[in-house]
């Protein structure tokens, strides 16, 4: 980072009810909370935080639980969606302030949005970058990606209303990640080669050609790395930025972050109360044009004036994939500031 607050990058690790969460602070002012995806780490974050100082704000990225230098609880159940969000309110808290404004990507952006629901006390605004706020309904999540995989494809009035296509019969991605050990063996004797594809098959420069095999699908017998792109990494990744997730999963291994998605059940169960919630505190939302999770979650965009009644700004950045901050860190800093700049208070 070569801004005037580089000196100033803390690390620290603080205190939370699953262990340590492990952060990388920057700048001072109002907090304002970032929270990462998967397969990724604080560092996702990393054109932000000089971004966020720059601007007056004290910039927080965390490691989410189960990733990096943060605590990795053994049992599968300690990765539910209330621990995530009870983490996100200890760091606040744990730095000595009141509120935070909550920022989140990918996975992070769930995390996000359940923290503004059930935590209102902590968090006064809500930014969502890639997965849109879709309120809690409809079947058991693993029903759903089940149907995803085999005779029924993604698409018409369900959560993913889109135009995604499985080729029926085949494995969607998270129902392949369910059993614990299945997709580890798959990633962790090449963590860095095996990411180098996950981030290019979801990247705009390197994702495959419309019409090729859909990455986000397991074909029978099959594992996730037979679809990823063979060829350069993307544009925004590279050898030094690979070099550093390889490392922190290399360290780690994959079961922290994969436990994420072992608790979908549980979460739809624990936030049974919560069901077709809004999330009523001013919010943001950036996705990419070329990102299935904005296409394929359309209808949850059409919904904003229902379920986010307090968005003052959204946008879907033309020819951008999923990895939003780090393929348009410039814009999406942009976007960042002059919505934190515009929220009341």
């Amino acid at each position: 980072m070569t801004t005037q607050y580089a000196a100033e990058v803390v690390h620290r690790s603080v205190h939370a009810p699953g262990g340590r969460i492990h952060l990388v602070e920057q700048g001072t002012g109002p907090l304002v909370l970032l929270v990462h995806g998967f397969p990724e780490s604080w560092y996702s974050w990393r054109h932000q935080l000089p971004a966020l100082a720059a601007a007056g704000y004290r910039a927080v990225a965390v490691d989410v639980r189960g990733y990096g230098r943060s605590a990795k609880p053994a049992a599968v159940d300690a990765y539910r969606m209330l621990d995530l969000v009870e983490d996100n309110a200890a760091v606040v808290h744990a730095l000595g302030e009141k509120s935070a404004v909550v920022v989140g990507h990918d996975w992070g952006a769930a995390v996000a949005a359940n923290s503004a629901l059930l935590r209102p006390d902590v968090f006064r605004a809500v930014g969502l970058l890639s997965v849109p706020y879709a309120p809690r309904g409809g079947p058991r999540p693993s029903d759903l990606f089940a149907r995803m995989g085999g005779a029924e494809e993604p698409g018409g009035e369900g959560e993913f209303g889109g135009e995604g296509e499985s080729g029926g019969g085949e494995e969607f991605y998270v129902s392949y990640f369910q059993e614990p050990g299945r997709a580890e063996a798959e990633i962790e004797p090449d963590v860095r080669g095996w990411l180098a594809g996950f981030y290019a098959a979801l990247s705009a420069d390197t994702m495959p050609p419309p019409g090729a095999p859909d990455p986000h699908f397991v074909s029978k017998g099959g594992t996730l790395r037979d679809r990823f792109p063979r060829g350069p990494l993307p544009g925004w990744l590279g050898e030094r930025e690979l070099d550093f997730y390889a490392g922190e999963f290399e360290r780690t291994g994959l079961t922290g972050a994969l436990n994420r998605y072992r608790n979908m059940d549980r979460d739809w169960e624990d936030l049974a109360a919560f069901d077709g919630a809004p999330i009523t505190q001013p919010s943001l939302f950036i996705g990419g044009s070329l990102d299935a999770s904005t296409t394929w979650l359309a209808g949850a965009i059409d919904a904003y004036p229902v379920t986010l009644p307090g968005l003052i700004s959204s946008h879907v950045l033309d020819g951008c994939g999923h990895w939003i901050q780090q393929e348009r860190p410039a814009e999406v800093n942009r976007i960042l500031t002059d919505w934190l700049a515009a929220l009341p208070g």
